[in-house]
């Protein structure tokens, strides 16, 4: 390459960055101003955000953070035991006394019964708290704390059986740990069903598209109003997470448990005096082409024996006899001990229902007297 040539390339090459460069030398020299750009005003909140945010204000004092503890045994060489840390969840005041609702499995962390629990307040105060009782058919379980009255925020009640779809619901909890969480959604569907710890149904349960998560369990849901609707309980995820669908407990059934729970521990059942066995009536029921549940045996005095039903009995050449197959109570279809149940846990002791059963080909229509059961 010539002196001449290398001159062009030289001057070609100037020629180009100076052209690209230069121009954009000035820009890059403007001075800018460090001062913030002026914030644009923003006006007033919507009416649903300002609700939203009153909502959260009112009802987020009555939910608390919950961590269960286990006992464990800890050294290699000398054997101490300690409590640790096992589970965590959501719940909520109850009332003024200090008792806290939350879920059945919240206090029975990987199907290990709880040595103790601490209970968390919105303002981070803690607690230890005192099991009063649970129904593991419910999953509902009652804590209770020894605070100071004026911490104590206990949640509004509402309804549930007039829930609609598409109505809004928040739920509040402590999801992976972190507190005093608010989703929102609405009602999905209701009289959904789900199976409890205890292998038993849960029905009339309510479904929501409000983001659910581990750590949500036993938090509340609320309607528009604040009011308590349900239990946060469970979620449907392939994941383990939110996935829009996630179940709570309904009030109405929450509110006729826990405070059985708060007087006597579990669930106290009024009864008919009888017992059953699904086992021997499916087969008897198969047999004689009866459907129903059938009584095994009738309790002396009991509301059944006064009523004239009868149990299994023998005949004179030692052939068992079938008992009586309950079929109806007060107009409900019952086929299984847990529709049974259902019945019974809507009813006191005192109150008499009507009773429809079958006696081999004949029809029985009587009324019984529940009665309180005996501990």
């Amino acid at each position: 390459m010539n002196r001449v040539t290398t001159l062009l390339i030289a001057i070609l090459l100037g020629l180009l960055i100076g052209g690209y460069l230069l121009p954009r030398w000035n820009v890059w020299r403007t001075p800018v101003d460090p001062t913030p750009r002026p914030v644009t005003p923003r006006g007033d909140l919507a009416a649903s955000e300002q609700s939203t945010i009153e909502l959260f204000r009112e009802a987020g004092p009555a939910v608390v953070y919950i961590t269960t503890l286990v006992r464990r045994s800890t050294g290699l060489w000398i054997r101490t035991t300690k409590d640790v840390a096992a589970g965590e969840g959501s719940g909520f005041i109850w009332d003024d006394f200090g008792h806290i609702v939350t879920n059945f499995h919240v206090v029975l962390p990987n199907g290990e019964r709880a040595s103790g629990a601490k209970v968390t307040l919105y303002d981070k105060s803690t607690y230890d708290a005192v099991f009063i009782g649970a129904s593991a058919d419910h999953d509902l379980a009652v804590l209770r704390i020894d605070a100071p009255r004026e911490k104590l925020r206990p949640v509004a009640i509402g309804t549930s059986r007039d829930l609609q779809v598409g109505q809004s619901v928040f739920a509040i909890g402590n999801p992976f740990g972190w507190d005093q969480t608010l989703t929102t959604g609405v009602v999905s569907a209701t009289g959904r069903m789900i199976t409890s710890i205890s292998g038993r149904e849960i029905k009339d349960v309510i479904q929501t598209d409000a983001a659910i998560n581990p750590g949500n369990s036993g938090g509340p849901l609320l309607d528009s109003a604040g009011r308590l609707i349900g239990v946060n309980t469970a979620i449907e995820s392939p994941s383990g997470s939110s996935a829009g669908i996630g179940f709570a407990v309904p009030v109405d059934t929450v509110n006729q448990v826990v405070p059985q729970l708060i007087a006597n521990g579990r669930i106290v059942r009024p009864q008919l005096g009888i017992q059953v066995d699904e086992r021997a009536s499916r087969e008897f029921g198969r047999y004689l082409g009866i459907e129903g549940l059938m009584i095994f045996q009738v309790t002396e005095e009991s509301g059944a024996a006064l009523a004239g039903l009868r149990g299994v009995e023998r005949d004179r050449n030692g052939d068992y006899i079938a008992g009586d197959f309950i079929q109806e109570i007060d107009g409900a279809t019952v086929r299984t001990l847990d529709e049974l149940q259902q019945i019974l846990e809507q009813h006191k002791a005192g109150d008499v229902v009507k009773l429809k059963a079958r006696r081999g080909k004949e029809e029985i229509l009587c009324s019984v007297e529940l009665r309180a059961p005996e501990f």
